[in-house]
């Protein structure tokens, strides 16, 4: 879908869009149709909502060629003068902006609407003679429902990031879009709640009995329930729950419920492969994809994120010390600074019995990649003096697909898809655990009616991970469940764009700001023949603003400073 014209600031693009003007938004791909092109034919309708889905975000080097993970404690970004480093020195603004997805956001919001509106009450009478008519109309009849919920998602991604935006369900006149006021949050929350409700009622299981079966990235009735249980679990979180309010967590935990129970009817579950999410084929989700965002064929990602040292490879995100010592060990499922591990871990060959999940997301010391041993140490040939060598002592493995070549000494080099995955069923179990917990009394205490524990639920998480005993024990108090979930959180969930909003609506920023690397050096006189040395590679800058997004100035302009900025911004 080509909506080019859809750059500019919201403000001045709905004076410039406006309906009166339809003919200029080259609705078609390859041929600029108009209004009346586009809304009398289903196959150009079902382009102009494939050109909504595109809209849709992934974090696969968002922030000026690395992931927002390069802006939390997950990790360092190579390149110095990135604006994701603006980020960790504090020197952003709502002048200078940092991953300002405003306009983009509402220009997605802004083609829902056109959509919507457009579209009601078609019939295509000159299409009812088809063989293929009420197939058609059946997909046509969904395709409200999927942009609705696209337009509530959208606003998911505004209203964590600004909290209070302005909430546009129309298409506006010049007049009207030049007078938008901000809506509480509360009201976006409704709003988002409110159509992921009435969506996931209309909206299909999976896509079985339409003509249209093997698209699977459309959105389904679970992906709704998913985006509905994560905006209350947002909303229930301390950075807006400021009063504490216990019935916040329980709705949370009641929506993410409402997806546990359509599991076996829609077949969700967790593969016994974890790192297979990661590297599916478009025509093959693994059983635990919700919904992804589907990328065309390319290798730019693995470009940016191979080691140094690999031909066609320049290094890019690098995982922190901080993370790899959040993995505990597979045994006992205990941190490694656990008194009770002295007999199992072991400070000079550290990485042996840990997390399985520690090898599936990080490439470390003596890892093997693409058949060669990985030597991330000084004048090795991964490591230092070598331009772009990992300033953390790691590599990225999660997300890189390792068959794709590109070397071109060793044959043709190739691309392939890529699935950046929004909504999985691992995430809605840690999202019930978290607010069953924050809801009830102790972790252990059952739901009204019946259903997971929050301890039952993570485990079913950890057992995938590492084994039957591999559990959190029971007996653990709320304060103790917590840390160790919000623990759990940052290992399943690395590098999927979930630690950066945690931070946020946890309010634990400041807990994060030193950032550790690991200095590999060979030793001759140890039988595993390296030691590790963890040093501080830096500490950020945090305030307590920084929480939220300052509102771009631009944008308060425009409205004649009817827009009001964001707290310390």
């Amino acid at each position: 879908m080509k909506l080019k014209q859809y750059t500019t600031p919201i403000f001045a693009s709905l004076v410039l869009f406006a309906l009166t003007n339809c003919q200029d938004l080259n609705y078609d791909e390859t041929t600029g149709n108009t209004k009346q092109d586009v809304f009398e034919d289903i196959a150009r309708s079902k382009q102009f909502v494939s050109g909504i889905y595109a809209y849709l975000p992934t974090d696969y080097n968002s922030v000026d060629g690395a992931m927002r993970s390069s802006a939390t404690d997950e990790s360092e970004y190579v390149i110095d003068i990135s604006d994701i480093q603006k980020f960790n020195e504090g020197s952003w603004s709502s002048v200078q902006q940092l991953d300002n997805v405003w306009n983009n956001m509402y220009n997605g919001i802004r083609a829902c609407n056109v959509y919507l509106k457009e579209s009601e009450g078609k019939t295509f009478p000159d299409q009812q003679f088809s063989g293929n008519y009420d197939n058609l109309i059946k997909q046509f009849n969904n395709y409200t429902y999927e942009v609705r919920f696209l337009r509530a998602f959208f606003y998911f991604e505004l209203v964590k990031r600004y909290k209070k935006v302005p909430l546009i369900k129309t298409v506006l006149t010049p007049a009207e879009a030049a007078n938008v006021e901000q809506a509480s949050f509360e009201e976006v929350v409704d709003f988002i709640v409110n159509e992921c409700t009435e969506t996931a009622a209309q909206l299909p299981i999976d896509y079985t009995g339409f003509a249209v079966a093997n698209e699977t990235g459309r959105v389904t009735k679970g992906a709704a329930l998913a985006l509905k249980a994560r905006m209350l679990l947002y909303a229930a979180s301390p950075l807006h729950n400021i009063n504490q309010d216990v019935t916040l967590w329980q709705k949370a935990a009641d929506a993410a419920r409402e997806i546990i129970v359509l599991a076996p009817t829609a077949k969700y579950s967790l593969p016994n492969s974890y790192s297979s999410n990661f590297t599916m084929l478009a025509a093959s989700p693994t059983t635990e994809t919700i919904l992804e965002r589907r990328v065309a064929a390319t290798n730019d990602f693995e470009r940016r994120n191979t080691p140094i040292g690999f031909e066609g490879g320049s290094t890019g995100t690098c995982p922190t010390q901080n993370l790899v010592d959040a993995y505990e060990m597979a045994a006992n499922g205990r941190p490694i600074t656990d008194p009770r591990n002295l007999t199992r871990y072991n400070p000079l060959n550290p990485y042996s019995g840990r997390d399985s999940r520690m090898d599936q997301t990080i490439i470390r010391n003596r890892s093997v990649w693409q058949g060669i041993e990985v030597q991330p140490f000084e004048n090795g040939i991964h490591g230092a003096p070598k331009i772009n060598a990992t300033k953390t002592g790691y590599y990225l493995r999660k997300h890189l697909v390792e068959t794709i070549n590109i070397n071109p000494n060793l044959g043709t080099v190739t691309t392939r898809e890529h699935n950046w995955i929004l909504f999985r069923y691992a995430e809605v179990l840690l999202n019930y655990a978290e607010a069953m917990n924050e809801a009830y009394a102790t972790p252990q205490t059952q739901p009204p009616g019946g259903g997971l524990t929050a301890i039952e639920a993570v485990n079913i998480v950890r057992r995938r991970a590492n084994g039957p005993g591999f559990v959190f024990p029971n007996g653990m108090t709320k304060e103790a469940f917590r840390t160790k979930l919000r623990n759990e959180r940052r290992i399943e969930l690395a590098f999927e764009d979930h630690r950066f909003w945690d931070i946020r609506r946890w309010k634990i920023g400041n807990e994060t700001k030193d950032i550790y690397g690991v200095k590999v050096i060979k030793d001759v006189t140890n039988s595993f023949g390296f030691t590790y040395e963890s040093f501080l590679l830096e500490t950020r800058v945090y305030e307590d603003r920084m929480n939220l997004y300052p509102i771009p100035q631009s944008e308060i302009f425009k409205s004649n400073n009817k827009l009001e900025q964001n707290t310390g911004w």
